[in-house]
């Protein structure tokens, strides 16, 4: 169980943030917004989470911890649905407590069933020439032109390198 003081009621730190000047707090900022952004992070914490699985997550405007359903999961930020209250919360993955590994997965108590995943595409949803995107590994998003249509992966170019993707993970791109 963790039982340590919440950093928005510790008066220590608040004391030493206060004796900051404006600029110490500002590049301190921006040093945890790289942190909190870095994707090796964001990968830890998304490797134990999928939709319909309940979380904790921290409320900064009640500086509480609160509960929510996982309805949708982006690159840098997911969605909840509050289990308290009917309102969605798009966060970034920092602000969500991750589970215990290995941890059994908590049973469902909202009577409907989490949304189901659309289907994966299939090679039969691409064709040469198309422009898509697909996320590497390092969650940074690609977009490119469909070159060859290989049996499991596309060759994509982007212009800057050659892909070769699993049409699960590629996204069409629509030009406006």
């Amino acid at each position: 169980m963790n039982t340590r003081t919440p950093p928005m009621q510790d008066t220590a730190l608040i004391d030493a943030l206060n004796q900051a000047t404006t600029l110490d707090l500002y590049q301190l900022s921006a040093l945890l917004e790289r942190l909190m952004s870095d994707p090796r992070r964001i990968v830890a914490i998304r490797k134990d989470l999928h939709l319909g699985q309940v979380v904790k997550f921290y409320d900064q405007r009640r500086d509480i911890m609160r509960e929510g359903r996982i309805v949708e999961m982006r690159d840098a930020q997911l969605t909840l649905h509050d289990t308290q209250q009917l309102v969605q919360w798009k966060l970034p993955y920092a602000a969500i407590e991750p589970p215990i590994p290995g941890a059994p997965p908590q049973p469902q108590t909202h009577a409907s069933p989490p949304p189901a995943a659309p289907p994966k595409p299939t090679r039969d949803d691409f064709a040469r020439g198309e422009k898509v995107s697909f996320t590497d590994r390092h969650l940074r998003t690609h977009i490119g032109v469909i070159t060859r249509c290989n049996p499991k992966t596309a060759s994509v170019d982007t212009g800057e390198a050659a892909w070769s993707v699993p049409y699960g993970q590629l996204r069409h791109v629509l030009d406006l």
